[in-house]
């Protein structure tokens, strides 16, 4: 099934992006003085944000594509956890990165860096809702 398939690929590249930041990218950049750290978040946070907003908007209709065409629950379950990133990015983490956004590089210092550490927790999370959709994807009905 074409939808369920497209769902599954696109929750699978949504959670492999989202683990690289949180394995990878964030840690590199945090090894950064706050000066370049800040200066480094910002473009790579904008470029992430419209990555990642359309993979999970796309894997979530196509799900519910896929639940309307099998009646498997799993589907929707998927389409529930890689969803949920809109409301969580949006109540829980905007809040930090308007914070961010709003310091400007010459400014920034030890609180940029507390900001930056508390959004990588936070992303974290995105990272895992992501991997829960991506592995109810495998388990959902053709």
């Amino acid at each position: 099934m074409l939808s369920g398939d497209l769902a599954l690929a696109l929750s699978a590249a949504f959670a492999g992006a989202a683990i690289y930041i949180n394995i990878a990218e964030h840690p590199a950049r945090m090894g950064l003085d706050d000066r370049a750290l800040l200066a480094q978040w910002k473009p790579s946070y904008a470029r992430g944000f419209a990555m990642q907003a359309t993979l999970a908007v796309v894997s979530g209709l196509l799900a519910l594509a896929a639940y309307v065409e099998t009646k498997g629950w799993l589907w929707l379950a998927g389409a529930a956890f890689i969803l949920a990133n809109w409301p969580f990015t949006l109540l829980v983490i905007m809040p930090t990165n308007h914070r961010l956004k709003a310091i400007e590089p010459d400014a920034a210092g030890p609180e940029s860096r507390r900001l930056l550490v508390k959004w990588g927790v936070l992303h974290g999370v995105r990272s895992v809702l992501g991997t829960i959709a991506t592995l109810i994807f495998v388990a959902a009905p053709s």
